[in-house]
């Protein structure tokens, strides 16, 4: 019998070989109880292109003096900031891979914020 962590990277690793065919680099998110992680990784999943998490000085500092980071407001932000750093490096079209999280809550918060800063998936 699995546990929910073992379900959760299961779902993780079909999405992840569904993606691949697809050769798009990736928007990939990790969540812990404390902070939010985003990485732009490329097509063929050998390079970081880009990333940004609840955990970056600046970001810390626009949470405000808590600088909790396990909000849906602070998962917006890393959104938009993945979301500026993917045009940086000049990449439009991504592919959403919520490694295996329910599109819900912080996850959804984060996509959303990331589509209205521009990018496409």
């Amino acid at each position: 019998m699995l546990n929910k962590k073992q379900q959760r990277l299961r779902r993780a690793r079909q999405t992840r070989i569904r993606l691949a065919a697809q050769g798009t680099p990736r928007l990939t998110v990790n969540r812990t109880n404390v902070h939010m992680y985003a990485a732009l990784i490329s097509g063929c999943g050998t390079k970081v292109l880009a990333s940004a998490s609840t955990n970056e000085a600046d970001l810390r500092k626009e949470l405000g003096a808590a600088g909790k980071g396990g909000t849906a407001s602070a998962a917006a932000l890393v959104g938009k900031r993945i979301a500026e750093k993917a045009k940086a490096a000049g990449v439009e079209k991504v592919a959403f891979d919520r490694a295996g999280y329910a599109y819900h809550g912080r996850v959804k918060a984060l996509a959303e914020a990331a589509r209205e800063a521009g990018l496409q998936f």
